[in-house]
């Protein structure tokens, strides 16, 4: 099925179909065509999150793992096939439960570099009250560059009751987040989002 990117979105995280143990998610370019695939790892427990160039599975671009079996407020380390550290993200536990989605992105020393947050308050807090609020109101997330708090790229999951898609859209380049480190960070908010809803 032929995934078409909305206006200005780079990349489109889509769920895979008929996936019953752990999640997987094909990535999409702007023009269509299949560059990644994304598999959360079932029965682990903690989460393994692993982006490929394909769902063959025989080239491993990116790794997403939590440090924690509890993801209450988890972080999860971003590392490439070799080991080495591209940064974490860890996730505000009480605030993201109960308000809204928050997520802080380190680089690989350990600096906050950016935050990343749900757009719209009042419509957060209408989506835990009933799942209904998620299908008319999709989440949507900005990513905030912590120094200046420019908004570098954003999330956006797309109106559809039966197919789970995310649009990533880069509105500035930052050496820090680079298209590798925003598609991974797409996927693991896609898996926990899958996971929740």
């Amino acid at each position: 099925m032929a995934i078409k990117p909305a206006p200005g979105e780079q990349y489109t995280v889509r769920r895979q179909v008929f996936k019953f143990f752990g999640a997987a998610f094909h990535v999409y370019d702007k023009d269509n065509q299949i560059i990644g695939y994304c598999k959360q790892k079932a029965f682990k427990l903690k989460e393994d999150i692993r982006l490929f160039t394909s769902d063959a599975m025989t080239n491993e671009l990116i790794i997403l793992k939590a440090r924690s079996i509890i993801d209450f407020g988890s972080t999860y380390d971003i590392t490439l096939p070799d080991g080495s550290t591209l940064g974490s993200l860890r996730r505000k536990g009480l605030k993201s439960t109960l308000v809204r989605d928050e997520w802080m992105m380190f680089d690989d020393e350990g600096t906050q570099i950016a935050i990343i947050r749900e757009k719209g308050a009042i419509a957060s807090i209408l989506r835990r009250v009933h799942e209904i609020f998620s299908l008319i109101m999709p989440q949507q997330y900005e990513i905030v560059r912590t120094s200046d708090s420019v908004t570098v790229a954003e999330l956006r999951q797309h109106f559809n009751p039966f197919i789970f898609r995310l649009g990533v859209k880069i509105m500035e380049e930052d050496e820090h987040l680079d298209d590798l480190t925003l598609l991974g960070t797409a996927c693991l908010i896609a898996a926990i989002e899958g996971r929740q809803s």
